[in-house]
């Protein structure tokens, strides 16, 4: 078991340009190992408490992580009304990639290698921002994702790749097979027994928590 580590988490707020600030909650170790940006899915936010379980079973292991929102105050109530903005990916994936850039700029953060968790809509979204930044991006993990929407940017995708799906989340396991044939990095595709796309079972998002704090190791730390 991994000892708690000690770790500031501050407010901040991620200029995406002249027009649009992104709130975020980043967690920051003494010495951290590598920087997790979390992209979340549908109709979700930084609040997610399965993104929010994962960030502190990374956090024990040392890593940072940035759990940010992807829409501001005016676009999610636009989005509540039409579900449109969540299933653009180009438009979050830019989102991604300011922040990755935000990141780089920080003093706290300017020396880190960064890794994508993405969730549902989130991991399709940090797929296609890695491709924009190939030498920076060091590892990616997917939870109950549709990386399949990140259609043609997948053959472009350099960072090493794990998707994690629910064994019982049967149409998500077939887009994730056609997104994992397509990807040409390092890659991994497992299957959670017994887990749904919500990974409401006991013990299965411990079982997420685990191999991404695993992966993230493997490739970052």
């Amino acid at each position: 078991m991994n000892t708690p580590t000690a770790r500031e988490t501050r407010a901040c707020q991620i200029q995406i340009n002249d027009n649009v600030t992104l709130e975020g909650d980043l967690s920051l170790p003494p010495k951290p190992r590598g920087l997790i940006l979390f992209a979340h899915g549908s109709g979700s936010s930084r609040h997610s408490p399965r993104n929010q379980f994962v960030a502190g079973a990374l956090q024990q292991a040392g890593f940072a992580t940035l759990l940010m929102d992807l829409l501001n105050a005016e676009e999610e109530a636009q989005d509540l009304e039409n579900a449109q903005l969540r299933f653009n990916i180009p438009f979050l994936s830019e989102r991604v990639v300011s922040a990755t850039n935000w990141l780089s700029a920080q003093p706290a953060t300017d020396q880190l290698k960064i890794g994508y968790f993405g969730a549902s809509t989130g991991a399709a979204a940090a797929l296609m921002a890695s491709t924009l930044h190939p030498l920076l991006i060091g590892a990616i993990v997917s939870r109950g994702g549709r990386p399949d929407l990140a259609s043609s940017a997948l053959t472009q995708v350099k960072a090493p790749t794990l998707l994690l799906v629910g064994s019982a989340d049967t149409a998500v396991i077939e887009l994730n097979r056609m997104a994992y044939s397509l990807l040409q990095c390092e890659k991994e595709l497992i299957l959670i027994p017994g887990a749904t796309h919500l990974f409401e079972e006991p013990g299965t998002l411990e079982q997420v928590a685990q191999l991404a704090s695993q992966w993230f190791t493997k490739y970052l730390a």
